[in-house]
């Protein structure tokens, strides 16, 4: 095994003159060296390939790699990195999105520093502003965010093995992105590398391009030297080089009747997308789809934008796209409220999306239950919050002010318009009875293998300690797609369903035929076969051996594909997916006007699953993600200066932990969707995108200050705006 270091830019923004390896390659230890000039094809990326596996003529952002280094030791990799010379000659480089969008371009391919720009139109907009009693127009701002996974990314490549090129392990949310960025880079065929996924315990969206990156590296040297290559990122490593949460500028117009009623929206959502395209084109996209809430809205005008900078770059994060216009869409729904003098609650349910409503981009939701009604009441009667916002808007003496504070949100489920939306696994009975299950959607930590585990089991009436998951093997488990958008229950599920179902016939259809039963199918349940009139015919263990032993392929493949979804670019109309979840979270907080100091004292999160195939499960997310959208609303963000990454490690970047902790109520909503295994539908991201718009809006009640950019530190809290470390450039 060699291990290997990087040696990343020393400039967000400059050019590279002179690279000199020699002093580096007299290291004792040291097995080889890679630059870019050792890179097949230097550039790679899911949507757009753009992304440099390293730095060529020129960087982009800090955390590009210039070299990699591969030694008998990390010591002696550590030591070579640091012999290696690089001339660089600093380019000016453009760290605002804004300005960005008027500059030339960072990328000198490019015509200008426009990544994607995506346009929602309904209605008349102008017609729709002129019938309103009331305008306002307000600018919300969101931050970099780190995913902040316990375990820093780590691959191993080993050569040549089990007959591929390549082979690679390591903590890759989405191996068959991993495999393809791996064989563009390498110019080989999809068989010559081999993708093995080791236990994640989180991903949150964030190892997927930074991982890829990670891996066409280790396979080039593991090419190389013709042995086994591990790389693996430091915390102050991961944080520099991987990608983040974008940071949105977004401005709002809204115009409503004096009596509540929205006649009209326009919002522009610009993105700081980076040095990289990434995944900016479909976070964006996601945007311009729910920038307008669950809301009946006649008239809307939404465009969203992203830019090339040189910070760095911005990819998928849970929630994707979501927690951004959320926060402004919700936090703009209470000042409107206060302006026309209603209550937040009562506004929100003058214009909330019901069964037959029509979305912004002109979908019917008529082939699911539209629950947000639901989820709303129980919400607000579970943490009384019509009383707590009474009393919290009387007069409040003291340093400590409370205040209460609601979000709501629609979210659309799995892909939509982004790509196809399809997934598969393979079953294999084995003879004594115990079952080998292949998926090709991943297990992140969300609980997947559990309720892959649990539907099969299910189906085959079997006990669930029979079922072995296997990890992701990109030669054995079929093609998904990656493991996103909240997409495994809805769409892997379904797959899971169709293999076990076509196992179960399989076997029902050889006793019938064996012992010549007068009956059209069996039944399957406690690892028993029976009659369908309930009388027990045999053991699970036995059918399989007398099937296995008649010659009865007890192999099957379950894939699922997504209903039809419809999109078009030039209008922002159609129908983007083909199912939403509903979600309601509330804050209680109490504010220390002398210090800023916010705690969040109790939050409920009322969500629609659809079903629940595993409430443990389904908790654990709420939980999570509850959590998460805490530190996002109070104290997280990686903070940036000219391109420079000043919070590299848990010290400087805060989250929350165990003492931050506020009582947390769950509520699970089940509506089962047509669409979803036992109407299974959604819920690891909804949980994370309402939790920060809630407490803005308690914050906002209980300061009488709006804070419009995130996170409400404590600086905004009592002066309005943040306080510059004025740091020095590392």
């Amino acid at each position: 095994m060699l291990y290997a270091k990087v040696l990343r830019s020393k400039y967000p923004s400059a050019k590279i003159v002179k690279i000199n390896l020699e002093e580096a390659e007299k290291v004792a230890g040291v097995k080889a060296i890679i630059t870019s000039k050792d890179i097949p094809n230097n550039e790679f990326g899911v949507i757009v390939p753009d992304q440099q596996v390293l730095a060529k003529e020129r960087t982009y952002y800090i955390g590009d790699g210039i070299a990699v280094v591969a030694a008998e030791s990390w010591e002696a990799a550590q030591k070579a990195i640091e012999k290696i010379y690089v001339e660089y000659e600093e380019i000016s480089g453009i760290f605002d999105p804004i300005e960005a969008r008027e500059s030339s371009p960072i990328h000198p391919e490019k015509n200008n520093n426009e990544v994607i720009h995506h346009k929602l139109r309904k209605g008349d907009i102008e017609e729709g502003f002129k019938n309103s009693d009331v305008v306002i127009e307000r600018e919300y701002q969101t931050q970099f965010v780190e995913h902040s996974y316990l375990e820093p990314e780590v691959v191993i490549a080993v050569p040549y093995e089990n007959n591929t090129m390549v082979t690679i392990y390591g903590s890759i949310q989405n191996p068959f992105a991993c495999r393809n960025a791996v064989a563009s880079v390498l110019k080989v065929g999809l068989n010559q590398v081999r993708i093995i996924q080791n236990h994640i315990g989180g991903s949150f969206g964030g190892k997927d391009e930074i991982i890829s990156s990670m891996a066409c590296r280790a396979a080039v040297l593991a090419l190389k030297t013709n042995r086994p290559v591990k790389l693996k990122n430091s915390r102050e490593e991961s944080i520099i080089e991987s990608y983040k949460r974008h940071p949105y500028r977004m401005k709002y117009k809204v115009g409503a009747t004096k009596d509540g009623k929205l006649m009209a929206m326009e919002i522009e959502a610009i993105a700081d997308s980076g040095a990289y395209a990434c995944q900016t084109p479909f976070v964006t996209w996601r945007s311009v789809v729910q920038a307008t809430g669950p809301y009946e809205v006649p008239n809307v005008k939404t465009d969203t934008y992203g830019f090339y900078t040189n910070n760095v770059y911005t990819g998928a994060m849970r929630g994707y796209g979501s927690p951004q216009v959320i926060f402004a869409q919700e936090s703009l729904m209470d000042e409107l409220a206060e302006i026309l003098g209603m209550s937040p609650i009562e506004l929100r349910l003058k214009n909330i999306f019901h069964n037959n409503s029509v979305t912004a981009s002109g979908q019917v939701l008529d082939n699911h239950y539209v629950s947000l009604e639901e989820v709303i009441e129980k919400a607000v009667k579970e943490i009384n919050f019509l009383e707590k916002y009474k009393e919290y808007s009387k007069p409040q003496k003291g340093d400590k002010r409370r205040g209460i504070g609601m979000a709501i949100s629609y979210r659309g489920c799995s892909l939509g318009a982004e790509a196809v939306d399809a997934a598969g696994i393979v079953l294999n009975i084995q003879k004594d009875g115990t079952v080998v299950l292949y998926s090709g959607l991943a297990e992140n930590g969300q609980g997947l293998k559990t309720v892959f585990s649990q539907i099969v089991a299910e189906e085959l009436g079997i006990d669930i300690n029979r079922i072995n998951f296997m990890v992701v093997d990109t030669l054995i488990s079929p093609d998904s797609g990656s493991t996103v958008a909240s997409r495994s229950t809805l769409v892997g599920g379904n797959a899971c369903s169709e293999a076990a179902k076509n196992l179960k016939k399989r076997l029902s259809d050889f006793l019938i035929r064996k012992y010549n039963l007068p009956y059209s199918e069996m039944k399957f349940k406690n690892d028993k076969v029976y009659s369908p009139n309930n009388e027990e015919f045999k053991s699970f263990q036995k059918v399989v051996l007398e099937a296995v032993n008649d010659g009865v392929p007890l192999y099957s493949y379950g894939w699922y594909k997504s209903p039809e979804i419809t999109w078009d670019e030039e209008t922002g109309q159609g129908k983007p997916y083909f199912t939403y979840v509903y979600g309601c979270q509330i804050a209680e907080v109490e504010v220390d006007i002398n210090t800023g100091e916010i705690k969040v004292l109790r939050m409920v999160a009322a969500h629609d699953v659809g079903r629940a195939i595993n409430p443990a499960t389904v908790l654990g997310q709420i939980y999570g993600g509850v959590v998460m959208g805490i530190g996002y609303g109070i104290m997280e963000e990686v903070i940036t200066e000219d391109g420079y990454i000043e919070s590299t490690n848990f010290d400087e970047y805060l989250i929350p932990t165990s003492k931050d902790m506020p009582e947390i109520i769950p509520i699970i909503v089940e509506n089962p969707d047509p669409n979803g295994p036992y109407g299974a539908k959604s819920v690891g991201e909804p949980t994370l995108e309402l939790g920060a718009a809630a407490i803005a809006n308690a914050v906002a009640q209980a300061t009488g200050k709006r804070i419009r950019s995130l996170p409400l530190n404590l600086e905004k809290v009592l002066i309005g705006h943040s306080l510059k470390k004025g740091r020095k450039k590392k």
